[in-house]
């Protein structure tokens, strides 16, 4: 025997069980979104572009997070070869020097970036840790730029690190046994220039509280490169990425 439904009957059926998955809803709130969290690896939730990533991780209750989109090309992003930083790096810095003792000699023109709340400054071994105070403060205000976007995309704050500051002709012959790259007419020597590491970071932890959560290298490069960017389209430097040594060069243009 078969049983047949009006389409009185269909319509008033449709709309209680409406109304009861919305009850259930409101009950609980957090249902459905079990598979969608599963599907997010250590906060991260990636596009199938791989050029969109959402942090999952809490900012403050209420509050949205920003998307991370990284740059499209980090070669086509940050293209200014020697040339074009050596002439920056001319018209903005001091004059070379021979070694430290100099250096040391030249203080009025150059600032001491040795500890900094901002940034982490690795051991120098082909480098001094001083520039000319533009490119000082360039470079602080892009340790603030990475803080302030790290937090609004929910990730924990870390510190790039600086690998290269000031370098003097002494330090330039030295490096040219190894670096290809450190040629007698590096920027380098002028006070102007740094490079920025992108596959190693400094997590800011409080000493008395909770570990901070891992963050993966290639998650806060996509945030540095962004910084990086919007520093370059403000005319402040000129960025080269540079593979072999792992590092974005940059020099001060302002």
């Amino acid at each position: 025997m078969k049983f047949k439904i009006r389409k009185k009957q269909y319509i008033r059926l449709f709309f209680i069980i409406v109304a009861l998955l919305a009850i259930v809803r409101l009950a609980v709130p957090d249902i459905g979104n079990s598979g969608a969290e599963s599907a997010v690896s250590n906060g991260e939730e990636v596009s199938a572009s791989n050029t969109l990533y959402t942090h999952k991780s809490k900012v403050t209750k209420g509050s949205q997070k920003h998307p991370i989109y990284s740059v499209p090309s980090y070669r086509n992003t940050f293209p200014d070869n020697n040339d074009i930083q050596l002439e920056a790096a001319r018209r903005n810095g001091v004059p070379p020097v021979k070694n430290r003792e100099e250096a040391e000699q030249r203080m009025d023109e150059l600032v001491y970036i040795g500890s900094n709340s901002f940034y982490h400054l690795d051991p120098l071994t082909r480098s001094i840790p001083y520039l000319v105070p533009s490119a000082a403060v360039m470079l602080e205000d892009m340790g603030k730029a990475f803080f302030d976007s790290l937090y609004v995309k929910g990730i924990p704050l870390h510190k790039f690190i600086v690998t290269s500051v000031m370098r003097t002709k002494d330090d330039v012959k030295k490096l040219q046994k190894h670096n290809t790259n450190a040629t007698e007419n590096s920027c380098h020597l002028f006070g102007t220039t740094v490079d920025i590491c992108y596959n190693r970071y400094i997590t800011v932890e409080d000493p008395e509280g909770p570990s901070q959560r891992a963050v993966r290298s290639d998650t806060l490069k996509w945030v540095l490169s962004e910084v990086l960017r919007d520093f370059r389209k403000q005319g402040r430097c000129y960025i080269k990425y540079e593979i072999k040594q792992g590092c974005f060069h940059l020099t001060v243009n302002k």
